[in-house]
């Protein structure tokens, strides 16, 4: 009788843990967000969200402003989130308008902080990115990123987003 209570305590840390799923990564897909180009001296709106409770994302992103073509350049995008993929990295696969195709990175680091790097190709043009960003509070966030492309000179972004 004395030991039927570990018993059951362990029984029902067994149970708990194997119905436990793996680990929310407190990584934000649903969020709008305000770029800043320090190169092009041009503005980004972008706005993204999981549809339902799946892990399909939806993007749309505009810039505005700024030297240079990119001065309207409009696209959307559907992408698949893949979560946990490997050391709590969020592995994202989208696609998008203008022939787009991406593979996004992102991973929790803790502290607030968050770490991406990206790769894209966008009518026959690849290039990749980084970025470092800090969750302010849970609804706000402030990003720098870096990224390079084949036909232009690296650029340095600096976002401000919040999260719902």
């Amino acid at each position: 009788m004395k030991h039927i209570l570990p018993i059951i305590t362990i029984t029902t840390l067994a149970a708990a843990a194997s119905a436990q799923s793996a680990a929310a990564s407190g990584l934000s897909y649903n969020r709008v967000g305000l770029g800043y180009n320090t190169d092009s001296k041009g503005y980004s709106l972008s706005a993204s969200a999981l549809i339902g409770g799946s892990n399909f994302l939806v993007g749309a992103e505009t810039t505005i402003g700024g030297s240079g073509t990119s001065n309207g350049a409009d696209s959307v995008s559907l992408g698949y989130v893949f979560k946990n993929v490997a050391y709590g990295i969020d592995a994202t696969v989208s696609v998008g308008s203008n022939e787009a195709y991406g593979l996004n990175l992102r991973k929790d680091l803790g502290n607030n902080l968050e770490a991406a790097a990206s790769y894209s190709r966008e009518s026959g043009v690849s290039g990749w990115g980084i970025e470092l960003a800090y969750n302010v509070s849970k609804q706000i966030q402030v990003a720098v990123g870096y990224s390079d492309t084949q036909s232009t000179s690296g650029t340095t972004d600096i976002s401000v987003r919040y999260n719902f």
